[in-house]
């Protein structure tokens, strides 16, 4: 009796809701949007590409997700920035996380303008001074390709090394470009030292290169223990 009042349950759910529902049972779905909707495409020159490859016509009549709020068509978004001020801000104050990129922003633009000047004009051309080129090149030294993750075989826990996703590697790259700013004196005030943290990643030096270096000999040291993974 139970057994067919779930079977007629089922079979009202897949009536009501059919788009959610498969034959082997209910898709749970936690987003107001169907799952065949696609992403929208709202930067200006990826619209330009979709257009010269045709894929444009297969968009026109499918349904498309609403951009986010931070997704926009300004010449100014970019999304390793964007990405980089949600890691900095905390309790939601995202325009204190704003207010203190653009601080650091503008401290590395100093500087680098000051060693520009200083430099001799040989050495000249190799002075970054965009402060984003500064922070995407940081971003890239500092990102590790390997991690240690424990593993329990036959009583013991072992320190396993695992390659990193590209998402994962730069999730652990801004989240230590950050620690490290945190991890400063008194009065040095926060923008100030991530300035500095990431012209020295840029450059590949310092605390966080170090780290990401000392992450790469700890899976190297326990590269005996990588058969672990598959068994």
């Amino acid at each position: 009796m139970v057994l067919i009042q779930k079977m007629k349950l089922q079979t009202l759910i897949k009536f009501l809701d059919p788009i959610r529902s498969t034959n082997v049972g209910v898709v749970k779905s936690y987003s107001v949007f169907p799952p065949h909707h696609v992403k929208p495409v709202f930067r200006k020159n990826e619209q330009a590409l979709i257009k010269e490859t045709g894929e444009a016509e297969k968009l026109a009549h499918v349904p498309i997700l609403p951009p986010l709020d931070s997704e926009t068509s300004s010449e100014f978004y970019d999304p390793v920035v964007a990405k980089f001020t949600n890691y900095i801000m905390r309790k939601g104050e995202k325009n204190l996380a704003r207010s203190l990129l653009e601080q650091t922003f503008e401290k590395i633009k100093r500087t680098q303008l000051m060693r520009y000047h200083k430099a001799l004009p040989e050495e000249r051309d190799s002075i970054i001074l965009d402060p984003k080129e500064i922070l995407f090149k940081a971003i890239e030294n500092v990102s590790p390709v390997m991690d240690l993750i424990p593993i329990k075989r036959g009583g013991g826990t072992y320190q396993v090394p695992v390659p990193l996703l590209e998402k994962r590697q730069k999730f652990f790259g801004m989240n230590w470009l950050i620690k490290a700013a945190k991890d400063k004196p008194g009065e040095v005030k926060f923008h100030d030292m991530l300035a500095k943290e990431l012209i020295d990643a840029a450059n590949n030096q310092g605390r966080v290169v170090k780290k990401k270096h000392d992450l790469h000999k700890q899976c190297e040291a326990n590269r005996a223990y990588a058969h672990y993974r598959w068994t």
